[in-house]
């Protein structure tokens, strides 16, 4: 558990506890907002979108990430070398300019990432297929990066 001296701030006997540090955290967002943002909206908000999971075979690499309520139409796939770039728009419709919210997670706009995979691939031989907010992008590894069986005499 973290405490308040561990932290640096004077000490009442009490231990400093998560729920603490996350109210704390949103009264801030809530209070610099409408000076740097809009109200109610973390300024601190360490997401990236959209997260990826990478991962290999003897043949392939794979390259999962999540997108929900997107569709392919609104995807951006690039590859250069080792390197892939997802980009693309999120669009959320307005829920009009009288909507009032209490939480807003959701956003909308572009996003765009650029993934080093871990080795040379075949740029020709890549696919992609979404489903159900899935993204799984398939790349085939370069023949130099493919695992050869090396026999003994």
């Amino acid at each position: 558990m973290i405490t308040r001296k561990m932290m640096g701030i004077p000490s009442m006997g009490w231990p400093l506890s998560f729920d603490e540090m996350e109210r704390m955290a949103r009264q801030m967002n809530w209070l610099t907002g409408g000076i740097l943002g809009k109200p109610g909206t973390s300024m601190f908000s360490a997401k990236v979108f959209p997260a990826v999971n990478i991962s290999e075979d003897k043949g392939n690499y794979y390259v999962r990430t999540e997108l929900p309520g997107i569709w392919a139409d609104d995807i951006n796939l690039e590859i250069t070398g080792r390197n892939l770039a997802i980009s693309g728009e999120r669009k959320i419709p307005s829920e009009g300019e009288n909507a009032r919210y209490h939480r807003k997670e959701r956003e909308a706009g572009k996003f765009s990432r650029v993934i080093s995979l871990p080795g040379d691939v075949e740029i020709n031989s890549v696919e992609a297929k979404l489903t159900n907010g899935l993204l799984t992008i398939t790349i085939a590894k370069a023949e130099a990066a493919r695992p050869k069986q090396i026999s003994v005499k």
